[in-house]
């Protein structure tokens, strides 16, 4: 009977300690400073580590911030500049997403304040990475326009990655593609060229492929008037006179005042007597794309299924 007792106490402590042993486990398992990834972008080709599943996101990136939005992690969001937000984010004006600062200016006290998990920043802010990389771990999910859409997919499947949405990322490029594939089947069609412009306070830029807004022709298939427009970013300026002698087919413009939050003055830059004979304007085919998305916030999932239709229409009306 003794030995049988000695038997039992000698099991129940194996067991007890056993318990332990799992509970030690599972506990460092659930750990969320292990459930890490790394994260190669441009500002850190080595990698940056970043939580997985972040509870409080920082966005400076307009195009990232629309694509948390079609995800439904808007709940993610602690933190965004609220200065020039497009109309389709309208939504994150509302109190509970703090106010960061502006795009060019981000204030970090109140970044800090928030004690985010994970910052997301694009061109803009690039700059200020080892800055906000002191506060929380930083990527860079800016689009690079002479890829643009290699740059756009891998910025959303990188965000799909850190949320644990890939399937739902990968449905949605999807859809992305097929859309892609209508707007070239209706360039090819036409077989019009275009012209893309940015008119800026009295000033007009004029962008061809490989530029910034150069996915119009690059992506959506629409023939360049003038195949010798620098790359840039910021556009190679041009005249009337240059509008007139490349007589576009199609003219698709972007209001940089109306984008930030000025008046717009594309109208009477565009449409006047030094261009009236021009044929995108004969023929009502000047197309007045939605500046702030365009200027702002592309390269997000919801941006982008935006532009591709505004291109569309614009090609059909």
């Amino acid at each position: 009977m003794k030995k049988f007792a000695l038997l039992f106490i000698a099991l129940v402590t194996a067991v007890v300690i056993s318990a332990c042993g799992n509970q030690s486990t599972s506990s460092k398992g659930s750990d969320s400073k292990e459930e890490q990834l790394t994260v190669k972008h441009q500002l850190d080709k080595n990698g940056t580590k970043v939580p997985k599943s972040p509870k409080k996101v920082v966005v400076f990136d307009f195009g990232s911030l629309d694509t948390l939005d079609k995800l439904g992690l808007d709940d993610k969001v602690a933190g965004l500049p609220k200065q020039a937000l497009p109309k389709y984010l309208s939504k994150f004006k509302d109190d509970k997403y703090a106010d960061v600062g502006s795009l060019k200016e981000p204030d970090f006290e109140k970044v800090a304040d928030l004690d985010p998990d994970l910052i997301i920043i694009s061109g803009r802010q690039s700059e200020s990475y080892k800055e906000f990389s002191k506060i929380a771990p930083t990527i860079y999910l800016g689009v690079d326009t002479a890829k643009y859409m290699e740059s756009f997919k891998s910025d959303a499947e990188t965000i799909g990655k850190i949320f644990d949405k890939e399937d739902e990322v990968k449905d949605e490029l999807a859809k992305i593609d097929h859309s892609i594939a209508d707007v070239k089947k209706t360039a090819e069609k036409l077989n019009k060229n275009g012209l893309v412009i940015m008119a800026n306070d009295g000033k007009i830029s004029a962008f061809g492929p490989k530029s910034r807004y150069g996915l119009i022709h690059d992506v959506f298939g629409v023939t360049p008037a003038d195949k010798n427009i620098k790359a840039s970013t910021h556009g190679q300026s041009v005249s009337y006179e240059y509008i007139s002698k490349t007589n576009p087919d199609y003219m698709f413009v972007i209001d940089r005042g109306t984008a930030i939050g000025e008046t717009s003055s594309t109208k009477q830059v565009v449409e006047n007597d030094y261009v009236k004979n021009v044929n995108a304007v004969k023929n009502d085919h000047v197309v007045y794309l939605d500046s702030a998305t365009w200027y702002l916030s592309g390269g997000g999932l919801e941006s982008m299924a935006q532009m591709i239709k505004e291109v569309k229409d614009g090609l059909e009306k």
